[in-house]
């Protein structure tokens, strides 16, 4: 057998088995943190007494930190010792999460319960972006994200929507956090024993390139990644403000949608207009992205998110809050898959684990400085004024990029497709 037949085949036609478990993976990691987005905020005063906006926030600070420093280990351990190694970790990280929230005598508990979540969702779902972005080639590889990440967030808005249902109908404990043990316990089963490394096809791609490039340090893919190259730090800001006003919409928008009377079941509905739209309508701007570039969808996602986050502040109404969520969710669908398919342009195949890594560092760090953030100013002044303080901040981030980022040059081969 010659050594080109066993070659891998780049491209998702030639993948399809595999890119679709990876696929169904990620909607389990996205569920992790469903389970989360309507009942978890309410519970600090709730069940535990906890007035203060920015304390019943912690919880939000520790998963970000957790989390952003997860995601710049994560890449550069996959290259180092495997995709699939870092999956499994990622869900046994997964499994203490809903005992702890379920069993909690005090708040720290939660707040241990979402380092645990950081973790998970740090080296599992930074590891299934890596994996797909092995298999798919440059061509398809904002189709590819698209369909990983509206399988992420179709999830969130699903469980979302279920356990603020169950919260509505049973309690906020335990009944919504019972779902989280199956889901932990399912992706950790396929992970285990059906899921395949794909280390070859970042060799392969790396060959068809038909260019060297060594491998780089960590330290050097931070710096060139975070401030050297233009484009690349003007995507991690953005990175970082995306998840800064999704901070916002799982910390703080249950607060505020309950303080003005809105019952837990319609929160719940409004959560997962917000992950919903989010979710499916990746399914288009992904591959969209592929065709008309990533710098247009970018932008104007960014500035279609500051809207959607204006009117959840001055709308009143739940009908005004259901089109927020739903404004909201549009702009993050064209953000969110784009941003991480620009960043692997921009980045060579021997390093780009690395380089997405430190991408999602920065972006994930964006919930640790939105619970801070959003937590202080609520405090200090009112929801509202931290509200419009996030959509100005979102609304700058687009300019940014606007001046800043260029488009790469993504098609150098043509993969087996």
């Amino acid at each position: 057998m010659s050594v080109a037949a066993v070659r891998p085949r780049l491209g998702l036609a030639a993948n399809w088995r595999q890119f679709t478990l990876l696929v169904v993976v990620n909607a389990f990691v996205g569920a992790m943190v469903g389970i989360e987005r309507t009942v978890l905020p309410l519970l600090a005063e709730a069940d535990f007494g906890i007035a203060s906006t920015s304390a019943a926030l912690s919880f939000l600070v520790v998963f970000g930190l957790v989390k952003a420093g997860t995601n710049l280990a994560a890449g550069h351990l996959s290259d180092r010792y495997g995709r699939k190694r870092l999956l499994v970790a990622g869900w046994l990280a997964a499994l203490p999460v809903a005992p702890l929230v379920i069993w909690a005598p005090s708040w720290g508990w939660v707040v241990v319960a979402n380092a645990f979540l950081g973790l998970n969702q740090g080296l599992a779902w930074s590891t299934t972006v890596i994996m797909k972005i092995d298999l798919a080639g440059p061509r398809r590889r904002g189709l590819a994200l698209g369909l990983n990440e509206a399988a992420g967030y179709g999830a969130v808005a699903l469980a979302a929507g279920v356990t603020g249902a169950l919260a509505a109908t049973y309690s906020p404990r335990p009944a919504p956090f019972l779902l989280g043990i199956g889901i932990a316990g399912v992706g950790l089963f396929l992970s285990i024993f059906l899921v395949r490394d794909t280390g070859d096809f970042v060799i392969e791609e790396a060959r068809l390139l038909g260019e060297s490039a060594g491998a780089r340090g960590l330290r050097e893919t931070f710096v060139q990644t975070s401030l050297r190259d233009r484009s690349l730090s003007a995507i991690c800001q953005a990175g970082l403000v995306n998840n800064l006003n999704d901070a916002l919409v799982w910390g703080l928008m249950p607060i505020f949608l309950a303080r003005e009377g809105l019952p837990l079941g319609r929160i719940g509905v409004v959560a997962a207009v917000y992950a919903g739209s989010w979710g499916l309508s990746q399914l288009a701007t992904g591959a969209w992205s592929d065709r008309v570039g990533r710098k247009p969808l970018i932008v104007a996602g960014l500035w279609v998110q500051a809207a959607g986050i204006a009117v959840l502040a001055v709308a009143g109404t739940y009908s005004g809050w259901l089109l927020a969520g739903l404004v909201m969710g549009l702009g993050t669908a064209l953000v969110y898959p784009t941003l991480i398919a620009a960043v692997s342009d921009h980045s060579h195949p021997t390093w780009r684990a690395s380089g997405v890594g430190v991408y999602r560092f920065w972006r994930d760090l964006g919930y640790a400085v939105g619970g801070l953030l959003v937590g202080v100013v609520a405090d200090l002044a009112t929801l509202e004024a931290a509200i419009l303080v996030v959509a100005t901040i979102t609304a700058c981030s687009g300019f940014v990029v606007a001046a800043r980022m260029q488009e790469a040059d993504r098609v150098t081969y043509e993969p087996a497709d």
